[in-house]
């Protein structure tokens, strides 16, 4: 693997380290990662619990550091940025979209996807065409002004999918999106995912624990024991 990355990849994980503390224990879930991950291109991650996934893509996001190691999204590494500049990097770049759906219960469908928004120097109807926009393309036009509570488990994810994509970033990450879902409702979510990979070109970065969600994307990753093994998947187009 080459030390930098070439002008098609998007994510270059290099060397990467990471050492946490867990109580009184020091925890290091990998050692060394090399990891290239292409522009447009959909990956799902899978491993045990405690393998790294979600630390691996913290790292991506700029959430978390590592210990040793660079890593560099779109060109830019972003290792050594303080806070603030990752703060507005991300909310221009990276879309989030996590299991426990993270809704704020106050708010409703179309506030809490207006609110990456409000870090923006937007206006208000600009801010109201990328929100209409966005529930639009999740299909939950009709439901901006329900609260959390009046939606069901599949609605809510919609939302907070409408919530990652609202800004147009360049990158999905995805941590186990379908793991508090029925499977209908997982299908659904991964049909957009795909759909955002296929039709908007966003590169998708997902972890999940599920081989049927896993083999909707083009390439599967495996880690465990501080290991990246990599395995092709089924075509997109499979169903969960």
């Amino acid at each position: 693997m080459n030390n930098e990355p070439d002008n098609n990849i998007v994510i270059a994980i290099r060397g990467v380290r990471k050492t946490y503390l867990k109580g009184d224990v020091s925890v290091t879930p990998f050692e060394s990662i090399d990891l290239d991950i292409k522009s447009g291109e959909l990956f799902t991650l899978m491993g045990p619990s405690g393998s790294g996934k979600s630390t691996l893509l913290n790292l991506i996001a700029g959430i978390d550091k590592p210990s040793s190691g660079r890593v560099i999204v779109s060109g830019d590494d972003i290792t050594d940025w303080d806070e603030d500049r990752l703060a507005e990097w991300r909310t221009r770049s990276i879309g989030y979209i996590f299991q426990q759906f993270n809704l704020m219960p106050v708010l409703t469908a179309y506030e809490n996807v207006e609110m990456p928004l409000l870090l923006l120097p937007l206006s208000r109807q600009q801010r109201q065409k990328q929100v209409d926009t966005a529930l639009e393309l999740v299909g939950l036009s009709d439901r901006a002004d329900h609260y959390p509570r009046q939606l069901s488990g599949g609605q809510e994810q919609r939302v907070a999918i409408a919530r990652a994509i609202v800004t147009d970033p360049t990158i999905i990450l995805a941590d186990e999106p379908t793991g508090n879902l029925d499977r209908e409702s997982a299908r659904t979510v991964m049909d957009l995912l795909v759909e955002l990979n296929q039709r908007f070109h966003k590169t998708v970065c997902l972890v999940s624990h599920d081989p049927a969600v896993a083999e909707r994307g083009s390439r599967v990753l495996h880690l465990d024991k501080g290991t990246i093994v990599e395995h092709e998947a089924a075509a997109q187009g499979a169903t969960t």
